[in-house]
């Protein structure tokens, strides 16, 4: 421990989660609960510095495209939950750029990126696989999210045919161009995840079908957005749009906004907010930086 303690700082980064359409699988250990299903990971994620410090702490920030603080929390209990199962007293600062609670798995990318920095800094010598079963564990808890730790191992558009980060995940390396966002605020995620009535209806909407192609993909999470009973009065505003101008498109899971693909998809989102363009991540959560 004592030659870890000349390491100043940690610095990691984790991609974000794009979920198209899942179905909740929930056990009696966090281990094997989660989700199976589809999404894309996405290189705009969460990146994260961690310190040593005498008393634990968490900052948590989403900055402008110049550098201004939009968003700001000091109360993040997954990732206060996180830190208290590493035998080194740090704190724990997070930045990004999209907007927090909106759908982007920006919970699992701030876990990930958090524990594989801690296992660093602490000398712990976790493996990926242990750290990255701290941060599923932390999601389970409580309840922002299910299947986004597990895809954020990896890059590409994903598949999950089995609950937890231990499962099989079958990925496809064939989103080219970019994926737009648009997004009408946070959906309350333990509200959803916590409502027994709520996973019942989404797991009867689940397609059951692997997407072979980034158009399967959007064509199966539009049939689980309409038959989830998720969708919110905004975003299906933009969808009908969507079609009408024949874009494909679909509702970010879960969050209060939609996610199109193709020609036309920038100019019809754009009449509805701030634009996120996105692109799909080649890998999953890394070490950026050891100062000493």
């Amino acid at each position: 421990m004592g030659d870890k303690r000349r390491i100043r700082s940690v610095s990691a980064y984790c991609p974000g989660h794009l979920s198209g359409y899942f179905s909740p699988v929930m056990r009696s250990h966090p281990s094997s609960s989660g989700s199976i299903g589809a999404g894309i990971v996405i290189r705009e994620g969460v990146s994260v510095r961690v310190s040593f410090s005498d008393e634990p702490s968490v900052c948590a920030r989403r900055f402008s495209a110049d550098g201004s603080v939009l968003e700001e929390f000091t109360d993040a209990p997954p990732l206060s939950w996180l830190a208290g199962k590493f035998p080194c007293s740090v704190r724990i600062q997070t930045s990004c750029t999209l907007p927090i609670g909106a759908g982007f798995g920006l919970s699992a990318s701030a876990l990930m990126a958090a524990a594989c920095a801690i296992n660093t800094i602490c000398g712990t010598g976790l493996s990926p696989r242990e750290w990255t079963a701290l941060a599923h564990e932390a999601e389970i808890l409580h309840h922002t999210g299910l299947g986004d730790v597990a895809a954020c191992q990896g890059g590409g558009r994903d598949y999950r045919t089995g609950a937890g980060p231990g499962a099989e995940i079958i990925r496809y390396f064939d989103v080219a161009g970019p994926v737009y966002a648009v997004n009408f605020g946070p959906l309350y995620s333990p509200g959803i995840l916590g409502s027994p009535d709520v996973l019942e209806r989404i797991s009867a909407a689940y397609p059951g079908k692997r997407p072979d192609t980034p158009a399967e993909f959007l064509a199966l999470s539009r049939l689980f957005a309409e038959e989830s009973g998720l969708l919110t009065p905004s975003v299906r505003e933009v969808l009908a749009e969507c079609d009408r101008e024949g874009v494909p498109a679909s509702m970010t899971m879960l969050g209060n906004g939609v996610f199109a693909l193709g020609k036309g998809a920038r100019e019809v989102l754009s009449g509805y907010g701030e634009v996120f363009e996105l692109h799909m991540a080649e890998s999953g959560a890394r070490i950026t930086e050891v100062q000493r």
